[in-house]
């Protein structure tokens, strides 16, 4: 067994460890040819070696942190590390966002019954192009998700994105019929944005330090229900980042529900209720504020098991002799 001589060493031998398998699919070249613009001609090249991604991945972001590492410029390195992340994440949002209207005109294609040889190749090409850009998608997205890891490694806290969702999936199979590509993709593309599972609901204050309680919690609800999808009520700090940490770390989808700006008065009430309205099968409840107190009563009121945590529950012992 290869040995660490830190938890950061540890910590990255397990993430590469776990990322080995994602990338080697991602990076499966799932179609004959690759076509990722009308401009450019159908390629047979190869998708780049998944291995090769991944160090360069993990190198990218990681020699930042060493590079500043016990100098003037360290408190930068995570802003920096950020932006490297967001950058891999914005331009899968931009293929996504191609990939999309190339999906929507291959739905239009599709439904015109037209026997012509110009249609049925216009058919091919748009569907090549559909799956090239979801196979560039899932690719970007497996190496956003690995730099999202480093990160986390070396900060202590999960990448997230400044807006938008973030989503991965995988690449499609090759030489299928284009309606039934479609129906595929959007299946897909639903179930990553909207993940299917018992929902457990986590709401704390800012202000929450207590990790473990969290952590170990969330920990025995998982040993139950496995397929579970933790909701927070999406602060970025306090007992909310503390369970976004543990779904990083534990590989759970997490939905973070945040406050409408629409009708600012009873945002806090409303969120509470749409909380409810997903039918939470277990939820755990930091002390905050009285948009806490309200969730407590809306989980009891209809039959969820809720977990009250206090701050005082977990104030350290006073020291002997003193007052």
């Amino acid at each position: 067994m290869p040995s660490f001589s830190s938890f950061n060493d540890l910590a990255q031998h397990y993430a590469e460890a776990l990322s080995q398998d994602s990338f080697s699919y991602a990076f499966a070249a799932e179609i004959a040819e690759s076509q990722l613009s009308i401009h450019d001609e159908p390629t047979q090249a190869d998708m780049p070696d998944p291995e090769l991604a991944r160090d360069c991945i993990t190198q990218l972001v990681g020699d930042l942190f060493h590079l500043m590492a016990d100098t003037r410029l360290e408190p930068l390195a995570g802003r920096i590390a950020w932006g490297v992340v967001n950058s891999l994440h914005r331009v899968a949002q931009q293929v996504e966002r191609q990939e999309d209207d190339t999906a929507r005109e291959l739905g239009e294609l599709a439904r015109i019954m037209d026997p012509s040889e110009v249609h049925s190749s216009k058919l091919e090409e748009t569907q090549r192009l559909c799956q090239s850009q979801a196979e560039a998608r899932a690719a970007l997205e497996c190496m956003r998700d690995h730099a999202a890891q480093v990160y986390r490694i070396h900060t202590g806290s999960p990448w997230s994105s400044a807006s938008g969702s973030r989503t991965s999936a995988t690449p499609y199979a090759s030489q299928i019929e284009a309606r039934d590509f479609r129906a595929a993709r959007r299946a897909a593309k639903q179930e990553a944005h909207n993940p299917q599972g018992p929902i457990v609901v986590v709401s704390g204050g800012v202000q929450w330090l207590h990790h473990e309680p969290i952590w170990e919690r969330l920990d025995l609800i998982k040993a139950r229900i496995p397929n579970m999808v933790l909701v927070t009520t999406g602060q970025h700090r306090g007992a909310d980042k503390i369970a976004s940490a543990w779904a990083d770390h534990r590989g759970v989808h997490t939905v973070m529900f945040r406050l409408s700006h629409r009708n600012q008065g009873k945002a806090g009430f409303d969120r509470n209720k749409s909380l409810i309205n997903l039918q939470p099968v277990e939820a755990i409840i930091c002390e905050g504020s009285f948009m806490q107190v309200d969730l407590a009563k809306l989980c009891r009121g209809h039959g969820v098991p809720v977990t009250i945590m206090r701050n005082a529950d977990f104030a350290p012992e006073p020291a002997a002799g003193a007052l």
